[in-house]
């Protein structure tokens, strides 16, 4: 019972894979759902509110990213320029850092979304906590047949301290995300083969095996230690969550799916061909939104050990190596431009979600959409100054059109944009008020979540509330 905790990110992945997982993905007890969110101020009038977090992994070239300029008169960086045409849409952060993520490496992507203090010594000694997106989820879940949709360039959840996802149930469980465009389509939207009365027999037959683990794993319970103790009941509530998830499943076989035009998701989409693939997914994400399948989803555009190579713009280096760059001129140029690729397949989903209407606002304008990385200077796995970008959701409450920079007050020059400056900036945090947690909080309150604070946040960030 020593690994429990292990077996618990397993099951949640061969959960996934048999099925199940993935369209129960995210844990919730009835208990758990905040008194009064579904009568929350921030929801009443009808209209959807939606989130996205798209994650960058490994930091980036403060280089080119970093903008000089402070305030609403500045210039995009050359890794931003495909931003300028929704500048009004969009508020980048400069100086943003996270308390707990200090010092850390390849985990900086586990706790992106939840702030949490891990010990990656080991695996077993790995704990995370609830990510924001999934307390959004709880809000919204009444509206959408899936709660949530998990994404990402690896499928599962990967390892303790290289996770595939961004996504952690309350219990800190980590939710397995899809990388198969066809295969997310086909849980969005298809039919199973058999219909409703087939897909109810194999859903009765999944409770009752999840029945048996319980009933295995109880009987042991009263044998081990209190550390052991506090393991396995981890691991029951994952499993009743899963069986909870199931009964949802069951209440929604009755409402028929939308009917889409699926031709673009059928075939397999290389990921060789990196800009076709993200924009693929950005097509998937834009479609689950606009059908309201879903109004919470999470993206990894690449993981902290597997970010793509670039084939079509001659980047044949997975983003982990060019992240590695010790200072080389050439790869940091390449670094530069595959930056630049990144922002400009971001900014194509910002054109897609711009050019939907929905009740006389755009989908942007009903979407807040926060993009960046929990690494800032990849080669040295610095935690400062991260890259950190909020588009879209003026329908919300929101205001942009900004370069919000925490850290241009406490210097005694103007930009250099020296590597040797690059590389100060992203050390020591230099306004430890500057929390990534205090976006988080906003996005939450926005969402209709009844938050005063998240993790180790500070206040609301009331610059982009309008």
């Amino acid at each position: 019972m020593s690994n429990i905790r292990s077996q618990t990110w397993l099951i949640s992945r061969r959960t996934m894979l048999r099925g199940i997982g993935a369209t129960i993905a995210l844990p919730l007890l009835n208990a758990m759902i905040p008194l009064g969110a579904a009568d929350s101020p921030a929801l009443k009038g009808g209209k959807p509110r939606r989130s996205v977090f798209v994650y960058i992994p490994n930091g980036v070239n403060g280089m080119s990213w970093q903008i000089k300029e402070s305030g609403r008169e500045f210039k995009f960086s050359q890794a931003l320029t495909s931003l300028e045409r929704h500048r009004d849409a969009v508020t980048v952060f400069s100086g943003l850092f996270q308390p707990n993520g200090l010092g850390q490496a390849h985990v900086c992507a586990d706790t992106w979304l939840t702030g949490a203090k891990i010990d990656s010594s080991s695996s077993r000694a790995y704990k995370n906590s609830v990510s924001c997106d999934q307390l959004m989820a709880e809000v919204t879940q009444n509206h959408t047949r899936f709660s949530s949709l998990e994404l990402s360039i690896s499928g599962g959840t990967g390892q303790p301290n290289n996770s595939n996802t961004l996504s952690f149930s309350r219990d800190g469980i980590p939710l397995p995300a899809e990388e198969n465009p066809k295969t997310v389509f086909d849980r969005l939207f298809g039919v199973e083969a058999g219909g409703v009365a087939v897909q109810r027999q194999r859903l009765d037959r999944r409770r009752s095996v999840l029945d048996t683990v319980l009933g295995d794993a109880k009987s042991q319970r009263a044998a081990l230690g209190s550390e052991d103790r506090t393991k396995l009941d981890e691991y029951l509530s994952s499993v009743r969550d899963i069986e909870q998830r199931a009964q949802r499943m069951d209440a929604w076989l009755d409402v028929p799916k939308p009917q889409v035009d699926g031709a673009k998701f059928q075939r397999n989409v290389s990921k060789d061909i990196a800009g076709e693939y993200y924009r693929t997914m950005y097509d998937l994400i834009l479609l689950a939104l606009r059908t309201d399948m879903t109004r919470v989803v999470t993206y990894m555009s690449g993981t902290e050990g597997n970010g793509l190579a670039i084939k079509e713009i001659g980047i044949t280096q997975s983003r982990h190596n060019l992240s590695h760059h010790n200072g080389q001129p050439e790869i940091l140029d390449r670094l530069t431009k595959a930056d630049t690729f990144l922002m400009e397949q971001f900014t194509y989903f910002l054109d897609q979600l711009a050019k939907h209407q929905e009740d006389g606002e755009s989908l942007l304008d009903r979407t807040m959409v926060l993009c960046g990385s929990g690494m800032s200077y990849g080669h040295s796995h610095s935690n400062s100054n991260l890259p950190i970008l909020l588009a879209g959701g003026r329908g919300l409450g929101l205001k942009h059109g900004q370069h919000i920079d925490y850290t241009r007050p406490h210097l005694t020059q103007d930009y250099t944009l020296t590597y040797e400056e690059w590389q100060s900036l992203c050390g020591k945090p230099k306004d430890d008020q500057a929390r990534l947690s205090n976006v988080q909080l906003t996005m939450l309150q926005k969402m209709g979540v009844e938050a005063a604070q998240f993790v180790d946040s500070v206040g609301a960030v009331s610059e982009i509330v309008a």
